[in-house]
């Protein structure tokens, strides 16, 4: 991941309306800001870059993977994910990789040759569950995409303008086409499998492991403080950043009934 698109979110996230925006020479979207050596200088971020480039080629060990089994709708997932993975990911996404498995408590019914959903929170949030699901797919901007879209007063009516921040080049009908389609239907039943799949099978949402491994250790420690557990569990050699502050507590779960 383009670690300008890493700054450009985090100032886009301590910044009031209008303030911290590029320089005017710089007509890149985020992602592309660290692409070449001038798009860096343009967009008055050659620094960053150069730092970000410098602690990766340093890392050796492998990253802490955490993924998150979700649901589009369900607000304790989304306050997880938008007040604790994301925000975490951005300060130490060099030596952390992040899996999202939008599905939840959702029933999966064969019909035909391809599969409908039920979702605990409704039809919308099947849709929301499948559009993520084909942005995790189709483009490698898909998590800022997907903190924009539930980090939005409105998760689907924010599609559009989250895709164009991110992923600009990302054609609608492209994405709609997964979402309606074959494609998506399927990406939709391996996420089922994914989450069926589950050891010890999840019993509530947000459902979190570490390097493929849930606990309800991991879980509480991933809650109070993903970010000291990222770090305690990274082999490598640590980042400055892991001398930070723990994050806040979440706990609200939707179980599986």
């Amino acid at each position: 991941m383009n670690f300008l698109l890493l700054l450009i979110v985090t100032l886009w996230l301590n910044c009031s309306p209008g303030g911290c925006s590029p320089p005017s020479s710089c007509l890149l979207p985020p992602g592309k800001w660290c692409s070449s050596f001038d798009s860096a200088v343009q967009c008055g971020v050659l620094k960053q870059c150069l730092e970000s480039d410098f602690l990766r080629s340093r890392q050796t060990a492998d990253p802490v993977n955490v993924g998150l089994f979700y649901e589009s709708l369900c607000p304790g997932c989304r306050l997880f994910l938008t007040e604790t993975l994301f925000p975490t990911w951005l300060l130490l996404n060099d030596i952390m990789s992040v899996n999202l498995v939008p599905y939840g408590n959702a029933q999966e019914k064969p019909d035909g040759q391809k599969y409908t959903y039920q979702c605990q929170h409704g039809e919308q949030e099947c849709l929301g569950n499948m559009i993520e699901t084909c942005l995790l797919n189709m483009t490698d901007m898909a998590f800022p995409i997907i903190f924009c879209m539930e980090s939005s007063t409105d998760v689907l009516s924010s599609v559009d303008s989250c895709v164009k921040l991110y992923a600009p080049d990302l054609d609608h009908d492209k994405l709609m086409g997964c979402v309606k389609g074959d494609i998506g239907n399927q990406l939709m039943h391996q996420n089922a499998l994914k989450t069926k799949a589950l050891n010890p099978p999840h019993q509530y949402v947000p459902w979190v492991t570490i390097n493929g491994v849930h606990t309800e250790d991991l879980q509480q420690k991933a809650m109070e403080s993903l970010f000291m557990l990222v770090c305690d569990m990274f082999k490598g050699t640590k980042p400055p950043a892991c001398g930070g502050k723990p994050q806040q507590h979440y706990r609200s779960y939707y179980h599986n009934e």
